[in-house]
């Protein structure tokens, strides 16, 4: 019964945490793209909703396939062929790996927070890419960074508790590892049409000099997100119910003693005793 509505929703959910957001700006007139063919969205927007698609379902033999699926007929519906063999092996790859770790991230929340990593760093730099200019631009992007790192500590300890805090910094530096790539794949969409060395050479360049900002200038933001992660674990932790109390391996065993035959009489009745009557004194 749960993958009648597991799957529907991670249908949705792979196109809405993927690709809705390049709606917003709106499509050129006459247009049905349901999957813009720009490496960065395929890259980055097909690994995010296949994550939230593969936490939906939780298996990964039935994840993955329906992931495929959904990534192979959004395609065939926005290009009308398979010409462009590349970018749909691209778009593939990306889903299936996200469906792949978001379904393993169902038994581990440690998995799920790392896999969950991506997807935040991406939507945490999608303002700063549409804002341009904007006063307020620098606090915006401090407060989204360290609200997802708050988040990914967060659910880090969503199943064990106090005893994932060990994942936190591994965490914090993949979280901050995921930005630069994002710059990286982005500036790979933005050199097409130039040589490889070049377009390698500057995506790494770009994807070292994103650390810059985010050490100099949000490092503020960061600590805020990890002390506002650990009340979130706290209250989480208290509001759950009190574990239950270990089972007993003896339970189901009875506590009568086997007594051998010579014990037989303990368990008899003991016989009435008559009592003398009162002597009465002579008189």
């Amino acid at each position: 019964m749960r993958y009648l509505w597991s799957i529907p929703a991670a249908v949705v959910a792979w196109f809405v945490g993927g690709f809705s957001a390049t709606y917003l700006k709106g499509l050129p007139e006459g247009t049905t793209s349901f999957v813009p063919p720009r490496i960065d969205l395929l890259v980055l927007g097909g690994f995010a909703g296949g994550v939230l698609a593969g936490l939906l379902i939780g298996r990964v033999r039935i994840g993955v396939p329906v992931v495929l699926v959904v990534a192979a007929g959004m395609w065939w519906l926005t290009a009308d062929s398979f010409s462009d063999r590349d970018l749909l092996i691209t778009l593939l790859v990306a889903s299936g790996l996200g469906a792949l770790f978001g379904a393993l991230g169902t038994r581990s929340s440690v998995v799920a927070a790392f896999a969950l990593a991506l997807p935040m760093a991406w939507y945490a730099l999608r303002p700063a890419g549409q804002l341009g200019d904007w006063r307020w631009l620098w606090q915006l992007n401090g407060l989204l960074a360290g609200a997802g790192l708050a988040l990914l500590l967060y659910f880090a300890c969503w199943k064990r508790g106090w005893r994932s805090v060990g994942s936190w910094i591994p965490l914090t530096g993949f979280y901050l590892v995921c930005f630069g790539f994002v710059e990286a794949v982005q500036l790979v969409a933005r050199s097409t049409g130039k040589p490889m060395d070049a377009i390698g050479d500057a995506s790494t360049e770009a994807f070292f000099q994103s650390f810059e900002p985010l050490l100099r200038e949000y490092w503020p933001w960061l600590v805020v997100g990890v002390l506002l992660a650990i009340p979130m674990v706290a209250l989480k932790l208290r509001a759950l119910p009190p574990p239950p109390p270990t089972p007993d391996p003896y339970a189901h065993k009875s506590n009568d003693a086997v007594l051998s035959d010579d014990l037989d009489w303990i368990d008899r009745e003991e016989p009435h005793r008559r009592l003398l009557a009162r002597r009465q004194p002579a008189s």
